[in-house]
């Protein structure tokens, strides 16, 4: 992210922060939303990580990486949430546009649910990590460090995570050189039901057969 719109936004500078806002608030939503399981609960979360974002920007040392400092904000908020509230949770994605291939669609749409579901089996900090490192590409270092843990902590619970993952493989799955590939299930954030988001559209999680840095 630019430098200069980092600092004018550290320095109050309206404009700016609303450019950063835009560049992360899917982001914040898509892990949100999977860590969460509902819809309503991970909108009010990345309201939430918004206001703490901009209350804690001054603070923020601009030699690190400012994603990886924001989604650790994210992460907090869903672990109070967690520890305060007991919501049942909603395995329906959220509304999107539609595609212009409707089996295209359709298939993405059930590789969502099948993988939302795999990843709400795991345990919290287990699907942390796997949000972290593989949906946003974090490293090793920087999981740790939005995860507040040591990186040998995250390699481990990668490893442990990964094996229930591939145990769990039960639908259809594409095969590579590398591993199985399934439809991310993020979406762009909503401020509202049925407001479209922002969002880069549909990744892909690749489930690796071995951890890497």
């Amino acid at each position: 992210m630019d430098l200069t719109i980092i600092q004018a936004a550290q320095s109050g500078r309206r404009d700016a922060q609303a450019a950063l806002l835009r560049l992360l608030q899917d982001r914040w939503f898509r892990l949100c939303l999977t860590l969460l399981g509902n819809t309503d609960q991970a909108r009010e979360a990345t309201q939430e990580t918004a206001l703490r974002f901009l209350r804690q920007l001054p603070t923020f040392a601009a030699h690190s990486q400012l994603k990886t400092w924001a989604l650790g904000i994210a992460i907090n908020v869903v672990r109070e949430m967690r520890r305060h509230r007991h919501h049942p949770t909603d395995v329906t994605p959220p509304p999107r546009s539609p595609a212009p291939d409707p089996h295209a669609q359709a298939e993405l749409a059930e590789q969502r649910v099948l993988l939302r579901s795999m990843l709400a089996h795991l345990p919290d900090r287990q699907r942390e990590a796997v949000l972290l490192r593989y949906f946003e590409d974090l490293s090793v270092q920087d999981t740790a460090i939005a995860m507040n843990c040591a990186p040998g902590t995250v390699k481990a619970t990668l490893h442990q995570a990964l094996r229930s993952l591939r145990q769990s493989l039960s639908a259809p799955e594409k095969e590579t050189g590398t591993g199985t590939v399934f439809a991310s299930p993020g979406a762009p954030f909503s401020p509202s039901p049925g407001t479209p988001g922002e969002g880069r559209g549909e990744g892909v999680l690749i489930i690796p057969e071995r951890t890497t840095p």
